[in-house]
């Protein structure tokens, strides 16, 4: 048996009351001052005498990046376990302002960088202790070109603390007060907001359509809070690229994930000329159902098996089972983070909404968050979570500095052991039912990637083009909600989610802009990739990781040219992906066709 909770004691004993973390805090603060003064000392040139101190300043650096992370996972850990735990919320601010503290010292460190003349720099660059570290450091030094002065900019940080991080950080307190009022037939309870999520996906309909009615109430009550601080979020953000002299919105995240626009355009544009499989599938899903067209909450609506769940141990277990017919280091891993307590599942209530997987550098560990009740979608989430953790272990054995991967290669490895377990499931359907509901399960995550993010997407693109012009009200960001959930499903769905801007966390996401476009390319890259594993077998484990430790380290253009040698800038890659991601469609409706 395994245990649904969480072990965090093995990391700071006593949870937010922890005596080891607060010293752990002190020392972090300790290590940022040192590295104060290295620089503060900085010399104008770097002769052959003072490498030893660049390599000093470049190697401390990285240890501190290491010990704010594992600072923040924990943190995170404590805030998502218990959203009544005020202590938790009082360590986040300090870890805020610690990370703050050391994002200044980043900046300073990479402006330095840009003042090294071109020939010094080249010759740093192939000492044998750095040249591993070429393309991280390069990447440091461009940044630095790329903004304000060094004051300006550290004066940002420090701004942001209160400000921008600031409004994220009253987000995370107002969906912890949010709850859904549910009736089950004889009492109403109160559901949090993870847990009324997966009623959505419940098989009975009038279950789904009272939850979605609870659901819009609880977050329309609020709206006027979420639209503040929306916008105060989007305007800290727009004013911050003014002064850069930034037009384009998607220039941080673009950077952030390493990708050229021309990359996230082409492959929008393959997406947007291929929707009508999906869009297909949903019409065949309305018919089964009874329905002229689906609304929002019946796109979860499980078919086949609808009755079945899996208890927590029958889940892991199932995942294991497939996880091991692609390859031995990811079956173990996954076996020691079920027996090792990385995994928090249970349902319970005063629990965070969403699944996440966070990674702790420093203790070579991660966690996994998610409320489990036993879906075929719960069982998805948690194979999504573990190859995320599965992709930070790989990840242990390259430098620190080089371990830093972005956001849109992180859901490659996510999404890639989901497919492993959907797949695998697939081929072994004992009966027609069962592979009804599994490969509905699957063309339920392609409309979630292809529609459904890129809903969030054109939002998020409409929302930035209307808060450079002023306050967005919340009536217009649920208009522009609506419009773009139309354009992105094809206009297939009766009832749509308008208050989804307030609801959804990511885009309340201060670190990271865009958190949306980043999942469509790690589900349709991870595609490529599976594709590759299908033609090559259990032999290609070993290329896969081999690409995986190489995520923190080139650009995404680069990685695919290197290890699947395509071009990602043009539509043949996309479009053999997409078409992957829809090919199910049709033994979707052949099997469905006498139903409904």
């Amino acid at each position: 048996m395994y245990k649904n909770t969480w072990n965090l004691d093995s990391l700071f004993e006593n949870g937010s009351h922890s005596i080891s973390f607060a010293k752990y805090l002190d020392e972090i603060e300790k290590n940022i001052e040192q590295v104060k003064e290295l620089l503060s000392n900085w010399p104008s040139s770097f002769s052959e005498e003072r490498h030893p101190l660049f390599i000093t300043t470049i190697e401390s650096t990285s240890k501190i990046a290491v010990k704010v992370e594992q600072a923040h996972s924990f943190v995170g850990c404590l805030q998502a376990q218990d959203t009544t735990d005020y202590q938790a919320n009082l360590l986040k601010s300090k870890v805020t302002t610690l990370d703050t503290s050391f994002a200044k010292v980043v900046l300073k460190l990479e402006n330095l960088f840009s003042f090294i003349d071109e020939d010094e720099w080249q010759k740093l660059l192939k000492m044998p202790e750095l040249c591993e570290l070429s393309f991280i450091l390069n990447e440091m030094r461009d940044s630095a070109k790329e903004k304000l002065t060094v004051d300006k900019e550290q004066l940002i940080q420090e701004l942001s603390v209160n400000g921008y991080v600031g409004w994220e950080q009253l987000y995370d307190l107002l969906v912890a007060a949010v709850q859904i009022p549910y009736h089950d037939g004889s009492e109403v309870s109160m559901l949090s907001v993870g847990q009324a999520a997966n009623k959505m996906s419940d098989a009975n309909r009038v279950v789904r359509r009272h939850v979605f009615e609870k659901w819009e109430q609880a977050w329309e009550k609020q709206k006027e809070m979420f639209a503040e601080t929306l916008n105060r979020i989007a305007g800290f953000r727009l004013s911050v690229y003014k002064e850069r002299g930034w037009e384009n919105p998607l220039k941080e995240p673009l950077a952030l994930n390493r990708m050229k626009q021309e990359t996230l355009d082409v492959m929008w544009q393959v997406i947007a000329e291929n929707k009508q499989p999906l869009v297909k599938y949903l019409n065949q899903k309305a018919k089964v159902l009874g329905l002229n067209k689906l609304s929002w909450y019946d796109l979860e609506a499980p078919l086949g098996q609808a009755d079945s769940v899996m208890t927590y141990d029958e889940g892991a277990q199932f995942i294991i089972k497939h996880f091991d017919q692609f390859g031995p280091r990811l079956t173990q891993f996954t076996k020691d983070a079920f027996e090792n307590q990385w995994i928090e599942a249970e349902d319970r209530s005063n629990k965070a909404p969403g699944g996440f997987c966070t990674g702790f550098p420093e203790s070579q560990e991660s966690r996994i968050f998610m409320t489990y009740s036993g879906t075929a979608s719960n069982v998805s989430t948690l194979a999504h979570e573990l190859g995320h953790a599965f992709h930070t272990d790989v990840m242990k054995d390259v430098h620190p500095l080089n371990s830093d991967y972005a956001m849109n290669v992180a859901e490659t490895a996510s999404t890639f052991a989901e497919m492993i377990v959907g797949d695998a499931a697939l081929k072994q359907a004992e009966n027609e039912t069962e592979r009804l509901a599994l490969l509905d399960d699957k063309l339920q995550r392609s409309v979630a990637m292809l529609m459904n993010i890129h809903a969030r997407y054109i939002f998020e693109t409409s929302f930035y083009e209307e808060r450079k012009q002023g306050y967005v009200s919340s009536e217009k960001l649920s208009q522009l909600m609506v419009s773009a959930q139309k354009e992105a499903y094809g206009d297939s769905l009766d009832e749509y989610h308008a208050s989804f801007w307030a609801s959804k966390l990511h885009f309340y996401i201060t670190d990271v802009p865009f958190y949306n476009f980043p999942y469509t390319f790690g589900f349709l890259f991870s595609l490529g990739i599976y594709a590759h594993a299908i033609y090559e077998g259990s032999s290609f484990e070993e290329k896969y990781i081999a690409l995986l430790k190489d995520t923190g380290s080139m650009t995404v253009e680069d990685l695919a040219k290197k290890h699947l040698a395509v071009d990602l800038t043009k539509p043949d890659f996309w479009e053999k992906a997409v078409k992957m991601a829809t090919e199910d469609v049709e033994e979707f409706i052949k099997l469905t066709k006498d139903k409904g």
